[in-house]
């Protein structure tokens, strides 16, 4: 059981749980110590005081003057067995906007409080029925925009991630035990803990905690789009493939050189990949202060890309800048777009980018006006972007805060490491270990504060 206090964890609160708008159904629902009470007030049909735990039940919605509000249909769920660990029901009513309103001020004035974003989730937390990664792992399923993320989703959410975690905690316990026997029995003639063993048991912490750090890498890409970079010089017609690719006019589109000032982000699912396109400022060397800004982004994206898309206007037959880009993209997916081929198709520079690709390079001569060879290039970067392969059992790292923690309590075992082959004394290892721990434990929850929380479910819907 989680003892962080939260303000308002005594009311009982209700929300629509389903999306905004009108449908042909909707979910509103209610949690807390008063849920059964204040429902039945609202309630025409069997009492809830005789239903089971988790069953349905048919009956009307009325307000607090006793007119009907619409005919629902009641889930009940008794605690602890419940997704926030209390009483929980959940009236499923008809769409209508107003019925909705309605049955949401029916319970107010029934004794309800509407609940804050992600209140729900954060009560299941607060009441030990998941831990923090798994609280978050909840909107990461509801936000999943690929089979991948959702996969990877549900792995945290179900706590694959968690139980990893709890592994290394566990190791790592092991290691401050040998430590402090070491302390205990300095002074005696007696050995408890070998150094040998304690370093090969750090450096194998390690190596776990790298490789979890080092998914982050893939998982952001899965979770936030695998990011493509759209670079070239200026004028190269890159807004406009942006806006080809996306379907959408996303970018302004202008003959004017340095239109562009900083990044243009967006995402689309192809091939079953979510991909985040990146339009940059077009690189070339500039006075200007504030295009300098942009082209400085630009080098930024390639750097942070998975797939560079180096968009050529072979009308100009301008690569001046050719090398110090190609230089930039050692070790990405490479495409080289020959853009505007419906105005010119220079066969000269075409030989002359040849000369100075690499190997392995993708070459498409196209026009960003031309909707086939739009999906001709769609199809090279699904092709060309390596989507980690996720299995059953996978452990991913998807969450930028889960990464920092992983690369601080990677550090504070680094120096635990170093100690270790310096002689350093036990106590001071000791702290560098009890540090590490720290920050795994704010992974899950286990050490955290109230602002955390706070920061954390506020970006988490109404209603879950």
């Amino acid at each position: 059981m989680n003892t962080i206090e939260m303000n308002g964890m005594g009311d009982t609160i209700c929300a629509v749980s389903t999306p905004q708008g009108r449908g042909g159904i909707a979910v509103i629902r209610v949690s807390g110590p008063q849920a059964l009470d204040i429902v039945q007030r609202c309630w025409q049909g069997k009492p809830l005081a005789d239903m089971a735990t988790h069953t349905v039940h048919l009956g009307n919605v009325v307000d607090h003057a006793g007119e009907l509000l619409d005919q629902v249909v009641l889930t009940i769920f008794r605690a602890p067995n419940s997704f926030t660990g209390e009483d929980v029901v959940e009236l499923t009513c008809h769409g209508s906007i107003w019925i909705q309103q309605q049955v949401i001020h029916a319970l107010i004035d029934a004794g309800c409080r509407h609940a804050m974003a992600g209140e729900f989730t954060r009560r299941a937390f607060a009441n030990g029925r998941m831990d923090l990664s798994q609280a978050e792992a909840v909107a990461d399923v509801i936000e999943a925009q690929s089979r991948v993320a959702h996969h990877v989703a549900m792995n945290q959410m179900r706590g694959r991630y968690s139980d990893e975690l709890h592994g290394l905690r566990d190791k790592l316990l092991r290691f401050v035990s040998l430590i402090e026997l070491e302390l205990d029995f300095s002074e005696e003639d007696v050995t408890f803990a070998d150094r040998g063993e304690v370093t090969a048991l750090a450096r194998d912490i390690h190596a776990l905690i790298s490789r979890l750090a080092d998914s982050y890498r893939d998982g952001n890409a899965i979770r936030n789009g695998m990011p493509v970079a759209i670079v070239g010089q200026t004028n190269a017609g890159k807004s406009t493939l942006l806006n080809a690719l996306l379907r959408d006019d996303r970018a302004l589109v202008s003959d004017i050189h340095g239109t562009t000032r900083d990044t243009i982000e967006d995402t689309i699912v192809m091939g079953g990949t979510l991909f985040r396109f990146i339009d940059t400022a077009g690189i070339r060397q500039s006075s200007d202060t504030v295009e300098r800004m942009g082209i400085e982004r630009s080098w930024q994206a390639i750097d942070k890309a998975n797939v560079v898309l180096w968009v050529v206007d072979v009308t100009s037959a301008d690569t001046s800048m050719a090398r110090d880009i190609l230089a930039r993209c050692k070790g990405k997916a490479l495409i080289a777009v020959l853009n505007k081929t419906d105005l010119d198709d220079d066969i000269a520079t075409r030989s002359e980018l040849n000369d100075i690709l690499p190997e392995g390079t993708q070459v498409v001569a196209m026009s960003a006006k031309n909707v086939d060879d739009v999906e001709a290039l769609r199809a090279l970067i699904v092709e060309a972007a390596t989507q980690p392969e996720v299995d059953a059992d996978a452990v991913i790292v998807t969450n930028a805060r889960h990464y920092e923690a992983l690369i601080r309590a990677r550090e504070a075992l680094t120096r635990a490491i170093d100690g270790l082959d310096n002689g350093l004394s036990g106590d001071l290892l000791g702290q560098d270990i009890r540090e590490c721990l720290h920050w795994l434990g704010s992974i899950t929850g286990e050490v955290t504060t109230d602002d955390i929380l706070g920061e954390i479910f506020s970006h988490f819907c109404i209603g879950k």
